[in-house]
């Protein structure tokens, strides 16, 4: 994702997505929504280093500003994370962070039998979903609720959550302290006559 402004407004806009696993679905869906997208297969390298690095190259030349991780069940390295100034990394993980970190969430979630789980949104830091947290949404677990269902009902609060947290993130109105995370309002910026 990159910034610019048109007419005054900074806004944001889905550069490049960069998938994985071929044939996740992903690829079609850019591709219907007219994003270029481009496979970096992690099979390709001998180490999460190397793929990341990879990544990272590719992001910096297309001039990425805020990278979104969605859907990306790999742990980032630093070749990652430190390619870019702090908290231009966002994640959605599908739990109450900090309880369920790691791939498996909503399984773990359901073996423990707990009542509630959700999602996050969080900066990634070196720490497996240990960063900064910027949004959460609950969801309750009923007894009818097997992997599949509550799968859905999680990426349903997802999607609801990320936008205005990825939106926040390019406009520059988040500020974190002691690790807890706001929202500024800062002044508008007076438009030109």
């Amino acid at each position: 994702m990159n910034y610019c402004r048109r007419k005054d407004v900074l806004v944001a806009t889905v550069c490049l997505l960069i998938v994985n696993n071929p044939g996740s679905g992903a690829e079609a869906r850019a591709e219907r929504l007219g994003i270029p997208w481009l496979l970096i297969n992690h099979r390709d390298f001998d180490n999460r280093e190397l793929h990341d690095a990879a990544i990272a190259n590719t992001l910096k030349k297309e001039n990425i500003d805020l990278v979104v991780l969605a859907g990306w069940m790999r742990i980032i390295t630093s070749e990652l994370i430190n390619a870019f100034p702090k908290g231009s990394l966002l994640n959605i993980h599908p739990s109450l962070l900090p309880a369920f970190k790691g791939a498996a969430a909503i399984a773990d979630a359901l073996l423990a039998g707990v009542v509630k789980t959700g999602c996050t949104v969080h900066e990634v830091v070196l720490d497996v979903d240990a960063g900064p947290i910027m949004a959460q949404a609950e969801v309750l677990i009923t007894k009818a609720d097997d992997l599949e269902s509550l799968t859905a009902k999680i990426h349903q609060q997802e999607h609801l959550i990320l936008p205005p947290i990825v939106l926040a993130k390019a406009r520059h109105l988040t500020q974190i302290m002691d690790r807890k995370v706001a929202l500024v309002n800062p002044a508008p910026e007076p438009i030109q006559p």
